[in-house]
Protein backbone atom coordinates (compact mmCIF):
# COMPACT_ATOMS: atom_id res chain seq x y z
CA UNK A 1 0.00 0.00 0.00
CA UNK A 2 1.50 3.08 -0.93
CA UNK A 3 2.19 5.87 1.83
CA UNK A 4 -0.40 8.09 3.45
CA UNK A 5 -4.19 7.19 3.37
CA UNK A 6 -6.87 8.25 1.34
CA UNK A 7 -9.71 6.46 2.11
CA UNK A 8 -10.94 5.40 5.65
CA UNK A 9 -14.18 2.93 5.49
CA UNK A 10 -15.83 2.74 9.15
CA UNK A 11 -18.17 0.11 9.98
CA UNK A 12 -19.62 -0.24 13.91
CA UNK A 13 -20.01 -4.02 14.61
CA UNK A 14 -22.47 -5.65 17.33
CA UNK A 15 -23.37 -9.05 16.82
CA UNK A 16 -22.88 -9.15 13.11
CA UNK A 17 -21.30 -12.47 13.21
CA UNK A 18 -22.51 -14.30 9.22
CA UNK A 19 -22.66 -10.70 7.82
CA UNK A 20 -18.56 -10.04 8.67
CA UNK A 21 -17.28 -12.27 6.20
CA UNK A 22 -19.75 -10.89 3.10
CA UNK A 23 -19.39 -7.23 4.39
CA UNK A 24 -15.88 -7.57 3.89
CA UNK A 25 -15.67 -9.52 0.41
CA UNK A 26 -18.19 -6.53 -0.94
CA UNK A 27 -15.68 -3.95 0.62
CA UNK A 28 -12.71 -5.59 -1.09
CA UNK A 29 -14.80 -5.87 -4.41
CA UNK A 30 -15.40 -1.89 -4.37
CA UNK A 31 -12.53 -0.02 -2.78
CA UNK A 32 -9.67 -1.16 -5.36
CA UNK A 33 -11.19 0.55 -7.99
CA UNK A 34 -11.45 3.69 -5.81
CA UNK A 35 -7.85 3.73 -4.90
CA UNK A 36 -5.44 1.68 -3.46
CA UNK A 37 -4.52 3.89 0.02
CA UNK A 38 -7.22 2.62 1.78
CA UNK A 39 -8.29 1.05 5.11
CA UNK A 40 -11.30 -0.36 6.72
CA UNK A 41 -11.91 0.14 10.42
CA UNK A 42 -14.33 -2.40 11.80
CA UNK A 43 -15.15 -1.20 15.41
CA UNK A 44 -16.15 -4.64 17.49
CA UNK A 45 -18.84 -2.78 19.65
CA UNK A 46 -18.71 -5.29 22.40
CA UNK A 47 -20.09 -8.08 20.24
CA UNK A 48 -21.17 -11.72 21.58
CA UNK A 49 -22.41 -14.08 19.11
CA UNK A 50 -19.05 -15.26 17.81
CA UNK A 51 -18.15 -11.54 15.90
CA UNK A 52 -14.68 -11.09 17.25
CA UNK A 53 -13.67 -14.84 16.01
CA UNK A 54 -14.85 -13.17 12.09
CA UNK A 55 -13.17 -10.09 13.05
CA UNK A 56 -9.76 -12.09 14.04
CA UNK A 57 -9.79 -13.87 10.75
CA UNK A 58 -10.68 -11.06 8.46
CA UNK A 59 -7.80 -8.81 9.90
CA UNK A 60 -5.10 -11.98 9.27
CA UNK A 61 -5.80 -11.86 5.79
CA UNK A 62 -6.45 -8.63 5.09
CA UNK A 63 -3.59 -5.88 6.32
CA UNK A 64 -5.88 -3.02 5.48
CA UNK A 65 -8.57 -4.01 8.27
CA UNK A 66 -7.99 -2.34 11.38
CA UNK A 67 -10.14 -4.30 14.37
CA UNK A 68 -11.02 -1.84 17.22
CA UNK A 69 -12.47 -3.95 19.84
CA UNK A 70 -14.21 -1.80 22.53
CA UNK A 71 -14.23 -3.32 25.90
CA UNK A 72 -18.42 -3.61 26.61
CA UNK A 73 -21.04 -2.53 24.00
CA UNK A 74 -21.28 1.23 24.01
CA UNK A 75 -23.99 2.05 21.62
CA UNK A 76 -22.99 2.94 17.77
CA UNK A 77 -22.35 6.35 18.51
CA UNK A 78 -19.22 5.48 20.83
CA UNK A 79 -17.92 2.84 18.03
CA UNK A 80 -18.53 5.48 15.50
CA UNK A 81 -16.56 7.99 17.72
CA UNK A 82 -13.47 5.24 18.34
CA UNK A 83 -13.37 4.83 14.13
CA UNK A 84 -13.28 8.98 13.65
CA UNK A 85 -10.55 9.28 16.14
CA UNK A 86 -8.49 6.55 14.86
CA UNK A 87 -9.46 6.92 11.15
CA UNK A 88 -5.82 8.21 8.74
CA UNK A 89 -7.92 8.92 5.84
CA UNK A 90 -8.35 11.96 3.72
CA UNK A 91 -12.05 10.85 3.22
CA UNK A 92 -13.76 8.88 5.39
CA UNK A 93 -16.50 6.76 4.38
CA UNK A 94 -19.05 5.46 7.60
CA UNK A 95 -21.52 2.41 6.73
CA UNK A 96 -23.84 -0.36 8.74
CA UNK A 97 -22.23 -3.45 9.62
CA UNK A 98 -25.36 -5.30 8.22
CA UNK A 99 -25.50 -5.04 4.63
CA UNK A 100 -28.06 -3.39 4.30
CA UNK A 101 -26.33 -0.23 3.11
CA UNK A 102 -24.30 -1.19 -0.24
CA UNK A 103 -20.62 -0.67 -0.56
CA UNK A 104 -21.38 0.29 -4.49
CA UNK A 105 -23.00 3.39 -3.67
CA UNK A 106 -19.31 4.55 -2.14
CA UNK A 107 -17.97 5.54 -5.84
CA UNK A 108 -20.99 8.06 -6.20
CA UNK A 109 -20.45 9.41 -3.01
CA UNK A 110 -16.92 10.12 -3.75
CA UNK A 111 -17.29 11.79 -6.88
CA UNK A 112 -19.92 13.97 -4.99
CA UNK A 113 -17.22 15.25 -2.71
CA UNK A 114 -14.94 15.76 -5.93
CA UNK A 115 -17.58 18.23 -7.02
CA UNK A 116 -16.63 20.77 -3.92
CA UNK A 117 -19.56 18.99 -1.60
CA UNK A 118 -18.02 18.18 2.29
CA UNK A 119 -20.14 15.44 3.43
CA UNK A 120 -22.78 13.04 1.56
CA UNK A 121 -25.35 11.61 3.43
CA UNK A 122 -27.20 8.72 2.20
CA UNK A 123 -31.27 8.50 1.29
CA UNK A 124 -32.42 5.17 1.25
CA UNK A 125 -35.95 5.91 -0.79
CA UNK A 126 -36.43 2.42 -0.92
CA UNK A 127 -36.45 1.04 2.29
CA UNK A 128 -37.08 -2.81 2.79
CA UNK A 129 -37.57 -2.57 6.65
CA UNK A 130 -41.18 -3.12 8.73
CA UNK A 131 -43.69 0.01 7.55
CA UNK A 132 -45.08 0.01 11.64
CA UNK A 133 -41.42 0.04 13.32
CA UNK A 134 -39.19 1.28 10.72
CA UNK A 135 -40.34 3.31 8.17
CA UNK A 136 -43.78 5.19 9.61
CA UNK A 137 -41.20 6.06 12.51
CA UNK A 138 -38.64 7.28 10.69
CA UNK A 139 -40.78 9.48 8.28
CA UNK A 140 -42.30 11.14 11.25
CA UNK A 141 -38.40 11.95 12.94
CA UNK A 142 -37.24 13.05 9.78
CA UNK A 143 -40.18 15.75 8.98
CA UNK A 144 -39.84 16.91 12.75
CA UNK A 145 -35.75 17.03 12.63
CA UNK A 146 -35.82 18.80 9.36
CA UNK A 147 -38.63 21.51 10.63
CA UNK A 148 -37.19 22.04 13.60
CA UNK A 149 -33.39 22.70 12.63
CA UNK A 150 -34.53 23.83 9.31
CA UNK A 151 -31.82 21.33 7.70
CA UNK A 152 -33.70 19.76 4.71
CA UNK A 153 -33.40 16.04 4.74
CA UNK A 154 -35.72 13.24 4.04
CA UNK A 155 -33.42 9.65 5.51
CA UNK A 156 -31.21 11.23 8.88
CA UNK A 157 -30.91 7.30 9.94
CA UNK A 158 -28.56 6.09 7.05
CA UNK A 159 -25.26 5.37 8.35
CA UNK A 160 -23.85 5.31 4.83
CA UNK A 161 -22.20 8.94 4.66
CA UNK A 162 -18.78 10.18 3.16
CA UNK A 163 -16.96 13.54 4.44
CA UNK A 164 -13.48 14.93 4.16
CA UNK A 165 -11.24 14.38 7.18
CA UNK A 166 -11.27 18.01 8.35
CA UNK A 167 -15.06 17.80 8.88
CA UNK A 168 -14.99 14.58 10.36
CA UNK A 169 -12.46 15.51 13.37
CA UNK A 170 -14.75 18.31 14.10
CA UNK A 171 -17.10 16.29 15.22
CA UNK A 172 -17.88 15.32 18.75
CA UNK A 173 -20.35 12.60 19.01
CA UNK A 174 -22.00 11.83 22.41
CA UNK A 175 -25.18 9.83 23.76
CA UNK A 176 -26.57 8.87 20.25
CA UNK A 177 -25.69 11.60 17.93
CA UNK A 178 -24.25 10.12 15.00
CA UNK A 179 -27.47 10.49 12.96
CA UNK A 180 -27.37 13.97 13.42
CA UNK A 181 -23.63 14.13 11.94
CA UNK A 182 -24.92 15.83 8.90
CA UNK A 183 -26.48 18.52 11.04
CA UNK A 184 -23.71 18.74 13.25
CA UNK A 185 -21.60 19.35 10.52
CA UNK A 186 -23.90 21.86 9.08
CA UNK A 187 -23.62 23.84 11.51
CA UNK A 188 -19.75 24.01 11.35
CA UNK A 189 -20.18 25.38 7.74
CA UNK A 190 -20.06 21.86 5.51
CA UNK A 191 -21.36 21.83 2.36
CA UNK A 192 -23.82 18.65 2.62
CA UNK A 193 -25.63 16.58 0.02
CA UNK A 194 -28.28 14.05 0.31
CA UNK A 195 -27.83 11.11 -2.31
CA UNK A 196 -30.32 8.36 -3.27
CA UNK A 197 -28.58 5.22 -2.11
CA UNK A 198 -30.37 1.31 -2.39
CA UNK A 199 -31.31 -0.20 0.73
CA UNK A 200 -31.34 -4.10 0.80
CA UNK A 201 -33.50 -6.42 3.45
CA UNK A 202 -31.55 -8.01 6.30
CA UNK A 203 -30.26 -11.47 5.20
CA UNK A 204 -28.34 -12.41 9.07
CA UNK A 205 -28.95 -11.19 12.37
CA UNK A 206 -31.33 -8.97 14.45
CA UNK A 207 -32.33 -5.42 13.62
CA UNK A 208 -30.69 -3.43 17.15
CA UNK A 209 -33.56 -0.59 16.09
CA UNK A 210 -37.16 -0.38 17.02
CA UNK A 211 -39.96 1.94 18.06
CA UNK A 212 -38.73 2.16 21.43
CA UNK A 213 -35.46 4.91 19.70
CA UNK A 214 -38.17 7.05 18.73
CA UNK A 215 -37.90 9.09 21.98
CA UNK A 216 -34.86 8.82 22.18
CA UNK A 217 -34.35 10.81 18.94
CA UNK A 218 -37.05 13.23 20.41
CA UNK A 219 -34.83 14.02 23.41
CA UNK A 220 -31.41 13.91 21.00
CA UNK A 221 -33.20 16.75 19.19
CA UNK A 222 -34.08 19.07 21.75
CA UNK A 223 -29.79 18.66 22.54
CA UNK A 224 -29.11 19.63 18.65
CA UNK A 225 -31.77 22.57 18.62
CA UNK A 226 -29.63 23.88 21.74
CA UNK A 227 -26.46 23.60 19.64
CA UNK A 228 -27.80 25.05 16.91
CA UNK A 229 -28.95 28.33 18.08
CA UNK A 230 -28.04 28.67 21.72
CA UNK A 231 -24.43 26.90 22.40
CA UNK A 232 -22.20 29.91 21.83
CA UNK A 233 -24.71 31.92 23.39
CA UNK A 234 -26.64 30.47 26.10
CA UNK A 235 -28.40 33.66 28.15
CA UNK A 236 -29.96 34.28 24.86
CA UNK A 237 -32.02 31.69 25.33
CA UNK A 238 -32.44 31.38 29.25
CA UNK A 239 -31.94 35.23 29.59
CA UNK A 240 -35.05 35.45 27.08
CA UNK A 241 -37.12 32.90 29.14
CA UNK A 242 -36.13 34.63 32.56
CA UNK A 243 -37.52 38.14 31.45
CA UNK A 244 -40.88 36.36 30.33
CA UNK A 245 -41.20 35.12 33.63
CA UNK A 246 -40.49 37.97 35.18
CA UNK A 247 -42.40 39.91 33.08
CA UNK A 248 -45.38 37.39 34.07
CA UNK A 249 -44.40 38.26 37.27
CA UNK A 250 -44.72 41.90 36.78
CA UNK A 251 -48.64 41.82 35.19
CA UNK A 252 -49.39 39.12 38.51
CA UNK A 253 -48.36 41.51 41.13
CA UNK A 254 -49.77 44.72 39.27
CA UNK A 255 -53.45 42.70 38.83
CA UNK A 256 -52.71 42.10 42.81
CA UNK A 257 -51.95 45.70 43.60
CA UNK A 258 -54.67 47.04 41.21
CA UNK A 259 -57.58 44.58 43.08
CA UNK A 260 -56.65 45.47 46.22
CA UNK A 261 -56.60 49.15 45.80
CA UNK A 262 -59.94 48.75 43.63
CA UNK A 263 -61.99 46.17 45.05
CA UNK A 264 -60.20 45.42 48.74
CA UNK A 265 -59.17 42.17 47.78
CA UNK A 266 -56.53 41.08 50.57
CA UNK A 267 -53.35 40.48 49.36
CA UNK A 268 -51.74 37.70 51.35
CA UNK A 269 -54.81 35.51 50.57
CA UNK A 270 -54.78 36.24 46.60
CA UNK A 271 -53.64 33.07 44.91
CA UNK A 272 -51.70 36.06 41.78
CA UNK A 273 -49.58 36.89 44.89
CA UNK A 274 -48.35 33.67 44.66
CA UNK A 275 -47.82 33.62 41.34
CA UNK A 276 -45.72 36.90 41.17
CA UNK A 277 -43.71 35.23 43.86
CA UNK A 278 -43.00 32.03 41.71
CA UNK A 279 -42.55 33.96 38.38
CA UNK A 280 -39.87 36.39 39.67
CA UNK A 281 -37.97 32.96 41.36
CA UNK A 282 -37.90 31.38 37.96
CA UNK A 283 -37.01 34.82 36.14
CA UNK A 284 -33.79 34.73 38.54
CA UNK A 285 -33.43 31.22 38.32
CA UNK A 286 -33.37 31.36 34.47
CA UNK A 287 -30.76 34.15 34.71
CA UNK A 288 -28.82 32.25 36.47
CA UNK A 289 -28.58 29.28 34.30
CA UNK A 290 -28.15 31.43 31.60
CA UNK A 291 -24.50 33.16 33.26
CA UNK A 292 -23.58 29.35 34.34
CA UNK A 293 -24.08 28.32 30.47
CA UNK A 294 -22.09 31.63 29.62
CA UNK A 295 -19.00 30.47 31.74
CA UNK A 296 -19.60 27.09 30.80
CA UNK A 297 -19.27 27.75 26.73
CA UNK A 298 -16.28 29.98 27.55
CA UNK A 299 -14.10 26.78 29.25
CA UNK A 300 -15.53 24.83 26.64
CA UNK A 301 -14.32 26.92 23.95
CA UNK A 302 -10.60 27.33 25.93
CA UNK A 303 -9.80 24.07 27.28
CA UNK A 304 -11.10 22.31 24.11
CA UNK A 305 -9.09 24.61 21.65
CA UNK A 306 -11.72 24.83 19.53
CA UNK A 307 -13.30 28.28 18.28
CA UNK A 308 -17.01 29.61 17.87
CA UNK A 309 -15.86 29.77 13.99
CA UNK A 310 -14.34 27.53 10.93
CA UNK A 311 -11.89 29.27 8.26
CA UNK A 312 -12.69 27.48 5.08
CA UNK A 313 -9.67 29.24 3.23
CA UNK A 314 -7.36 32.46 3.08
CA UNK A 315 -6.01 34.23 0.10
CA UNK A 316 -3.21 36.94 0.10
CA UNK A 317 -1.54 38.87 -2.23
CA UNK A 318 -3.47 40.11 -5.52
CA UNK A 319 -2.74 36.85 -8.17
CA UNK A 320 -2.87 34.27 -4.95
CA UNK A 321 -5.17 31.54 -4.84
CA UNK A 322 -7.45 29.96 -1.93
CA UNK A 323 -5.40 27.94 0.30
CA UNK A 324 -8.00 25.94 1.67
CA UNK A 325 -7.51 25.24 5.61
CA UNK A 326 -7.08 21.89 7.21
CA UNK A 327 -8.83 21.02 10.84
CA UNK A 328 -5.69 19.97 13.27
CA UNK A 329 -6.54 15.99 13.94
Amino acid sequence: MSAGVFLSVIVPIYNERENIPRLHAALSQVLPDVTDRYEILLVDDGSRDGSADELRRVSEVDPRVKVITLRRNFGQTAAMQAGLDLAAGEVIVTLDGDLQNDPADIPAMLAKLDQGFDLVHGWRKTRHDAWLNRKLPSKIANWLISKTTGFPIHDLGCTLKAMRSDIARELDLHGEMHRFIPILAWQRGARCYELEVRHHPRRFGKTKYGISRTTRVVLDLATVKFLLCWLNSPMKLFGRLGLYAAAAGFCSMTAVITMKLLGGIDMTGNPLLLLSALCWMSGLQLFSLGLLGEMSTRLYYTRSGRRPYVVDAIRQGPDSAPRRMKAAA
